[in-house]
């Protein structure tokens, strides 16, 4: 088994060899705000941990388990879950995809990385067979799935009975992120993009962030339940905090503010964790 603390050491060294992924981890930038992105990571990953590789399930089970990575990019979650002995499909239609298989060499010497495989495809052209998946991980991704309602519909559809899956989401009710994206996009969430590889066009969500409660609605209507005790606020301070203090303290602090409910915990924490469980 391979926790969390240990793939991230594991993976600083792996940025020093596969250097074209400095720029979108930013591990080995400035100094200053190494622990905050170190926490932030951490945190889902650990998330990631809690809810399926320590599920208390037998070991049988476990082993027949199978995932699938929604948008998984890079490939790192399925990583991970591969060097805990789970197996994972990932799915992307990002750029760097002929990374990971670099990845998989690499990562080969502290697992059996032969239980992620990974393809680049657009989820409503080649939609997975009834009932194929136990979770349905989607990292920073859900944002992006339009028409939001059908992506829905597959997922439910490619969910075994009681399968779940697994958001990791920006809050669509941070007041900063809002401003921000208002800037970058205006009201535009929609939009269509041209994908080279694929050679056709593809609509997607332009950063089209929602809130926990515009999720329930919208999972409700496609046949999930969003469990509360699931869901989990992350990242409430900022670079600036890590600098005059101590990061494991600034977590535990963190911790304790998101969970209790109030304006804090809606408006002012970046990052939003849930499952939803198939009807």
């Amino acid at each position: 088994m391979v926790s969390p603390e240990q793939f991230f050491e594991l993976m600083l060294k792996e940025l020093e060899v596969h250097t074209e992924m400095q720029p979108y981890y930013k591990f080995l930038g400035k100094k200053s705000s190494w622990h905050f992105r170190r926490n932030y990571f951490l945190q889902r990953l650990r998330y990631i941990k809690k809810q399926i590789v320590d599920a208390p399930v037998a070991d049988h089970y476990r082993k027949e388990l199978c995932i699938w990575d929604c948008g998984s990019g890079y490939g790192t979650t399925c990583l991970f879950l591969a060097l805990n002995g789970i197996k994972t499909i990932g799915t992307t239609l990002e750029f760097y995809y002929e990374t990971v298989q670099k990845r998989k060499e690499y990562w080969s010497k502290y697992g059996d990385t032969s239980l992620f495989t990974c393809t680049y495809e657009n989820l409503f052209d080649n939609r997975p067979p009834a009932e194929s998946y136990d979770w349905i991980i989607v990292q920073d991704t859900l944002h992006h799935l339009e028409p939001i309602d059908e992506a829905l519909q597959i997922f439910h559809s490619s969910l075994k009975k009681n399968g779940k899956v697994l958001a990791i989401e920006e809050n669509g009710n941070n007041i900063i992120q809002r401003l921000k994206l208002y800037k970058y996009r205006g009201n535009k969430r929609i939009i269509t993009i041209w994908d080279e590889k694929l050679q056709k066009d593809i609509l997607i969500g332009n950063e089209n962030i929602r809130s926990l409660n515009t999720w329930k609605k919208l999972f409700e209507k496609n046949t999930f339940r969003i469990t509360e005790s699931s869901v989990q606020y992350v990242r409430y301070y900022l670079p600036l905090h890590y600098r005059f203090s101590d990061p494991e303290k600034l977590l535990k602090k963190e911790e304790k503010i998101q969970e209790a409910t109030g304006m804090r915990r809606e408006y002012f924490f970046f990052g939003l964790n849930f499952i939803a469980e198939k009807k």
